[in-house]
């Protein structure tokens, strides 16, 4: 007669991180193709921030650091980071917002499993509170961009924060699509004005697009291996699509349609990469709807109400505060009791 445990084999987490940076690959490539090697130099300089870090707080907390460092952990919230900042953003940067992320939101809290708060979006968003004009430089896709900036360009950029004598940074720089509809429409420019600019796509902003297909096919790739499930992408992007559809259909000249905001902004990252966190997150199957619903909802608020372009950060620290009230208003009935 078999006996339990039936499941066996069970997937390490070192395996669990690792598909999770293969998911991340194709919107890192379709990233560095229209924007240039400089987001390379990020995420290199990022990673070793992160291992850096959190090896020397697990000597300072004297615990084993070889098992921690090769769990891929620290390097999934480096990389999230690095692909939430500007390309471009100054070497310093990054390791401030990496390091608080690593060494404030992880380990002053235990380290991985004991951690509240997606770190990469507290290293986020304690970047954009503490230098906003930094944090919203975000360089022209390539395709379109009226001066291009080599690798070693960027590289200069990213370390001396020196472009060529004949290049304006005002020339490589651009508006993001979201920032760009904020701004317009605080000066009463109507919808189809404001999406006939250059920067803008068929629905979401060009490049913005492709990178947020990327991440949807990585996504797709961590569901069909099992990593994932689809109920927080599909609460988070389905709530979002929700809001603006509503608002669009009660005033389609003033609000974007639900498919710009799905593909601007982080959406498709945070759909599959962060509310997926399975630390930071509910345990429960309706808790997670809740969870991903309700951090769709900020995100939109946000975009269209608040005071930053791109609401994701916030909105998943929102939700993450609230995660213990979601789980005990969530869990099933025991087996044989009375709910």
């Amino acid at each position: 007669m078999n006996r339990s445990p039936y499941i066996t084999n069970a997937p390490t987490v070192s395996s669990i991180m690792f598909k999770v940076l293969l998911a991340l690959l194709p919107g890192i490539i379709v990233y560095a193709w229209l924007y240039g090697g400089g987001i390379l130099i990020t995420l290199a300089l990022a990673t070793i921030t992160a291992l850096t870090t959190e090896a020397l707080v697990l000597k300072l907390r004297k615990r084993p650091v070889q098992p921690f460092l090769s769990d891929y952990s620290a390097v999934i919230t480096a990389w999230l980071l690095a692909l939430a900042i500007p390309p471009l953003a100054p070497w310093w940067l990054v390791v401030v917002g990496v390091a608080f992320a690593i060494i404030i939101a992880k380990q002053l809290y235990g380290g991985l499993g004991y951690n509240p708060f997606n770190p990469a979006m507290i290293g986020y968003a304690v970047l954009l509170i503490s230098f906003p004009v930094i944090m919203t430089k975000w360089p022209a896709a390539l395709s379109f961009a009226e001066t291009k900036l080599s690798f070693m360009d960027q590289f200069n950029y990213i370390f001396n924060h020196a472009l060529p004598a004949s290049i304006s940074m005002d020339a490589v720089t651009s508006a993001t699509p979201l920032d760009y509809l904020k701004t317009q429409l605080k000066l009463n420019q109507s919808m189809d004005a404001i999406q006939a600019a250059p920067i803008f796509g068929v629905l979401g902003g060009k490049g913005s697009e492709a990178i947020a297909l990327a991440y949807l096919a990585g996504g797709l790739f961590l569901w069909q291996q099992r990593i994932i499930t689809l109920h927080l992408p599909a609460a988070f992007l389905g709530s979002i699509a929700a809001m603006a559809g509503i608002f669009w259909l009660i005033d389609p000249l003033q609000f974007a349609n639900p498919g710009f905001h799905l593909l601007s902004g982080a959406s498709m990252l945070a759909a599959f990469f962060i509310l997926t966190d399975p630390i930071s997150g509910p345990t429960t199957l309706k808790g997670k709807l809740y969870f991903a619903a309700g951090a769709g909802i900020i995100t939109y608020l946000i975009r269209v109400y608040g005071g930053y372009p791109d609401g994701v950060a916030f909105a998943v620290i929102f939700m993450n505060i609230c995660v213990p009230l979601i789980d005990m208003y969530t869990q099933p009935r025991v087996f044989g009791h009375e709910k």
